[in-house]
């Protein structure tokens, strides 16, 4: 559904992406893991067409973004901080949302009523919380039942009940065939929602595989510690290839 060919991306004499090559499948889930500064953020804005590579090019459903934008309808982004005009009312957002997508399918407003955000329709966006917030942010990216989702830090400021809310939603959206990326820190919470994980380090990909397969590669039963004897057998490993 998204491939990703030599996408190579610099600022200045910065290189942010060096050569990123990933073919994204739906019905697979994908978490997109790596240290502060390895461009997962630089990588899903140029998903989003909100950073144009230097160089290479991005297809969604076999046609180059470039020079489109119609594909993004398709697309529910939950941004790791939800930025919305502070004086408007939740429920004017999501009225202005629903306005602007005239052409989409009958809403889904399920995660509007599982956080009750009906009932705050009329508090006003600089009032709310970091997890009220993010709630918004959550039930705007399902809002409109797009075959991709792109999941920021999405349970980040969620009390324990909305994170299970919104955990339930993300499996059953993947069962219904849909692609979803999600990035956290919270690898445990990438353990229960994904299938394949894709670790960048310093802009290029240090693995794409299943996280089956990585367990297997590294005999540990948690993503965590999975993740951490990769990256411990690569240290190891630098040395001898240099």
């Amino acid at each position: 559904m998204i491939s990703i060919k030599n996408v190579r991306k610099t600022f200045g004499k910065l290189t942010v992406l060096d050569g990123i090559d990933l073919t994204l499948t739906a019905g697979r889930s994908y978490a997109l893991v790596g240290p502060n500064g390895s461009g997962k953020t630089t990588l899903i804005k140029s998903i989003l067409g909100m950073v144009l590579p230097s160089a290479g090019d991005i297809y969604f459903d076999g046609t180059s973004i470039a020079r489109h934008w119609q594909y993004r309808e398709k697309i529910g982004y939950m941004p790791q901080i939800g930025r919305y005009p502070e004086n408007m009312t939740i429920g004017q957002i999501v009225d202005m949302m629903k306005n602007i997508r005239t052409g989409a399918h009958t809403p889904d407003e399920e995660l509007i009523e599982k956080f009750k955000l009906a009932g705050m329709y009329s508090k006003r966006m600089h009032t709310l919380s970091g997890g009220t917030r993010q709630k918004v942010s959550a039930a705007l990216a399902f809002l409109f039942r797009p075959p991709v989702l792109i999941l920021d830090e999405p349970t980040a400021g969620l009390d324990p009940v909305s994170v299970e809310v919104l955990k339930e939603k993300i499996l059953a959206e993947k069962e219904n065939g849909k692609l979803v990326i999600v990035t956290s820190h919270i690898l445990s919470d990438l353990d229960e929602l994904t299938t394949d994980l894709v670790y960048l380090f310093e802009g290029r990909i240090h693995f794409n595989d299943t996280i089956a397969a990585l367990k297997a590669d590294t005999q540990e039963p948690r993503l965590g510690r999975a993740v951490a004897t990769m990256i411990r057998q690569k240290q190891l490993q630098e040395p001898v290839q240099h």
